[in-house]
């Protein structure tokens, strides 16, 4: 049994795609990993927030040792449904503008709970090729049919709606907006004119990448195209530019009801800790004040994927996500290492998270990085050839 395992690693470690978990430092912006400081490129704090002492020292100000709770001790079914899950749900819908939202322990939680209780074998999902590892989970939970259609061909969507959409009860197309590794985006505008085309179409839309960074208020791509009532399921995480934990679901009350009673990683699973939900909730409510560090990120978004396209490298993203393709994964970690040496804590993405062939290194700019840092950064790249 050990032997064929340590096979497999082996021949992980001969492709140059064997994994470790890194063991790191954090120091604010930067990292401090085999004793080398590094500014932070690699991590999700897409708006520096999870880095703001300030941010945080106002937050411990509103605690008291009546409200500081570290634990739920039971699923939100049970007795660990405290007053603040409802007050961070009741505000999120206040600024989605819609009629319900429900909390989750993770996006993972979201992504393979809510699919398999709405999808049945009378259910034909549609998902893009590149949705994320979760959703593809929540899809094989499912008892639904799945076709996988080209990433961001939305030709073929049309088509496989035309050809389907008699044959089954429903049908939910599934999408990022951001998409984690490319960095680029759906095309929502298209995709909810394609849902609204039948009446058994649902649009299911994981904003992951999206929330905190896009639109006026923050609250991602569907607030930026002023599609959110248009989307069945409008997922998001608070993990990333929210520097907290869980995710959520912005939907209507008939479907919250419905996953209250159906969802499977909500109803058997103790619920997040209270005083991480009130450190969400506490932080969502200052994001529509947040405009200037979103501007500030598009800035330097923009900034780095032009150097890199300028550098040699397929850059295809148009978000604060730039990925510099590489290609072979040898290659892609020298060239991390070349990075790191240079003080730009980079990680190099390989297969099985990307196709072979297309290792890279993904920069995760966030708003507490500086114009002067992206231009030392740019300085430092490597050029193709």
């Amino acid at each position: 049994m050990c032997s064929s395992i340590e096979q497999e690693l082996d021949a992980l470690r001969a492709q140059s795609n064997l994994r470790t978990l890194p063991l790191l430092k954090h120091d604010g912006r930067m990292v401090v990993a085999d004793g080398k400081r590094m500014l932070n490129l690699s991590s999700n704090d897409y708006l520096g927030l999870a880095s703001d002492l300030r941010l945080r020292t106002a937050f411990l100000h509103t605690l008291t040792p009546d409200t500081f709770i570290p634990s739920s001790s039971s699923s939100r079914l049970l007795t660990g449904n405290f007053p603040v899950y409802g007050e961070l749900e009741a505000l999120l819908a206040q600024l989605f503008g819609a009629e319900a939202a429900l909390l989750f322990n993770s996006g993972y939680h979201a992504n393979t709970g809510i699919l398999p209780a709405v999808a049945d074998a009378q259910t034909l999902i549609l998902a893009d090729k590149l949705v994320h590892a979760s959703m593809i989970d929540g899809i094989r939970l499912s008892a639904a049919r799945c076709i996988r259609y080209r990433h961001n061909d939305m030709k073929q969507l049309e088509r496989l709606l035309q050809e389907y959409h008699n044959r089954y009860r429903q049908i939910i197309v599934v999408t990022e907006s951001v998409f984690s590794m490319d960095g680029d985006e759906a095309d929502l505008p298209t995709l909810v004119g394609l849902k609204h085309t039948y009446n058994n179409v649902w649009l299911y839309v994981d904003e992951a990448h999206a929330f905190g960074v896009r639109g006026k208020n923050g609250l991602g791509c569907a607030e930026e195209h002023d599609c959110i009532c248009d989307i069945d399921f409008l997922v998001g995480t608070f993990g990333k530019a929210a520097a907290s934990t869980g995710a959520y679901l912005v939907c209507k009350h008939v479907i919250k009801a419905y996953l209250v009673n159906r969802m499977r990683t909500l109803i058997f699973t103790t619920a997040l800790p209270p005083v991480n939900i009130a450190w969400t909730r506490f932080v969502v409510a200052q994001l529509p004040g947040m405009s200037q560090r979103r501007a500030h990120l598009t800035h330097i978004s923009r900034l780095l994927r032009e150097a890199v396209g300028q550098a040699g490298y397929g850059c295809p993203g148009s978000s604060h996500i730039v990925p510099m393709i590489v290609g072979a994964s040898n290659r892609t970690l020298q060239q991390a290492a070349q990075l790191q040496q240079q003080g730009f804590y980079v990680s190099a993405v390989r297969p099985p998270t990307v196709p072979e062939g297309t290792s890279r290194i993904r920069f995760s700019l966030t708003a507490a990085v500086t114009t002067e840092e992206v231009e030392q950064l740019i300085r430092c790249l490597p050029r193709v050839g």
